[in-house]
């Protein structure tokens, strides 16, 4: 039977753009930008300045906070500036500029380090944060803190999240599809790193090439299987996800280390396979540029910090008239206002959507028809929460659990009125942490 939770909702998933397309490995661009804050938590500090030569590899940014991840140089040249520059995920970040020397030298000290069998646990953790990874599926948490849980937080069991229940998106789905290896290598170095003895890779029926790849990788080993999940949004949440395949429920305001879980993508392994086999740390990844407004969607393999406008001219350019981009999906992806913003660590999508596909609709009264309560994933009150939240009730909103909310869209997806509950709950949790701060 499919492992799967309580409410979500279907939408048209738009997969077939580029779900049978095999990953391509972009050009080396001209140049690239690379923020300082591609993660969640302390942005780091910058190690070169204008005029230095860098090599691919090369730290560039400092990480001293343990909430934190390094970043490195994607190609090899020199630096042109160190500044703040426009962010796929909004506002201002100082980063820094590099033109490539068209040589993409590698940077002397990287070295693939000891076998996983010959590496200790701190090793590994050890490598994983000078590496630079963090959670590819768009949330950018960096992965060390997530294996260093606190001494009186048990796990034992980790979830693989290959569900890629986004909708449009299908990065995930091709590299395990192409490099199942890889997957299962970093899921293993996870288990080793945190003494866990129990792991599921858990991936939608949709991608059955996918079951099948991973299936035949993890023959044999013990403690590893794959869990099928039911086609459903959002089945890739992290709570969602540990609901259905293993029946715990976080508790409200808790992690999944609170239920002994600990949940990371199916590119966040294949970043650690990739640290493990060659040293070299996380400065490309796979991304998916689809959408209607695309000429030729396509799976890339793209450097880290590569402009927007670079990677959508090597798919053809705009079809049409674009009426939006979007980092990542139309569910819970961040519209995008220049193409002169860089892909970064968690740009799993670049989706593209002709004027014509994007509607605008009147905002109408709530007609209380529950639709969104019988859609939230985690079961709260969306049009009690939106209310709230357009009369600045803030305090009332967080004793409706406001901060619960994931921003997984559903509620104003099913809404017939069109009232964007998404964004007004979003407002209502950003004043509420912005008065826990004060």
């Amino acid at each position: 039977m499919l492992k799967t939770f309580k409410g979500g909702i279907h939408p048209p998933y738009n997969k077939d753009f580029t779900k049978h397309k095999p990953v391509e490995t972009a050009k080396l661009p001209d140049r690239v930008i690379i923020p300082m804050s591609q993660h969640v938590g302390a942005p780091c500090d910058p190690i070169v300045k204008v005029g230095d030569t860098v090599k691919k590899g090369q730290k560039i940014g400092e990480a001293k906070a343990f909430v934190s991840a390094p970043v490195h140089a994607s190609i090899s040249g020199r630096v042109t500036a160190v500044e703040p520059r426009p962010h796929p995920g909004g506002g201002m970040v100082i980063s820094v500029v590099i033109e490539s020397d068209g040589k993409d030298e590698v940077f002397e000290g990287i070295k693939p380090p000891k076998s996983l069998g010959e590496l200790t646990p701190d090793e590994i953790k050890n490598l994983i944060r000078e590496s630079g990874i963090v959670g590819m599926g768009g949330a950018g948490f960096p992965t060390q803190v997530k294996l260093s849980p606190p001494p009186e937080k048990t796990i034992d069991t980790v979830i693989v999240n290959g569900a890629e229940c986004e909708p449009y998106l299908t990065a995930d789905h091709r590299l395990m599809v192409e490099k199942p290896y890889d997957v299962v290598l970093g899921l293993e170095a996870i288990m080793k790193a945190t003494g866990v003895k129990k792991a599921y890779i858990a991936i939608e029926e949709n991608k059955p090439d996918a079951i099948e790849a991973i299936k035949q990788v993890i023959k044999g080993k013990e403690g590893i299987e794959v869990a099928e999940l039911a086609t459903k949004y959002p089945q890739g949440g992290e709570k969602q996800l540990i609901n259905a395949v293993t029946g715990r429920e976080v508790p409200s305001g808790g992690l999944p280390m609170d239920v002994h879980v600990i949940v990371d993508n199916a590119g966040t392994c294949a970043a650690i396979a990739g640290a493990l086999k060659t040293g070299m740390p996380l400065v490309e990844r796979i991304t998916t540029v689809t959408g209607t407004g695309i000429k030729e969607p396509k799976n890339l393999l793209i450097r880290i910090g590569t402009p927007f406008s670079e990677i959508i001219e090597q798919c053809g350019g705009f079809k049409g008239e674009a009426g939006k981009v979007i980092m990542g999906g139309p569910m819970m992806g961040l519209a995008q206002s220049a193409m002169d913003v860089p892909a970064v660590k968690g740009t799993s999508g670049i989706l593209v959507l002709e004027k014509k596909d994007v509607a605008l609709s009147e905002q109408l009264p709530c007609i209380r028809c529950a639709r969104c309560v019988d859609a939230c994933p985690i079961h709260l009150l969306p049009t009690t929460l939106g209310k709230l939240a357009e009369k600045g009730m803030w305090a009332e909103a967080e004793e409706y659990h406001a901060l619960d909310c994931i921003e997984c869209g559903c509620c104003a997806y099913v809404c017939p009125a069109r009232i964007p509950l998404t964004q007004l709950i979003r407002l209502a949790k950003n004043h509420i942490i912005a008065s826990k701060k004060k």
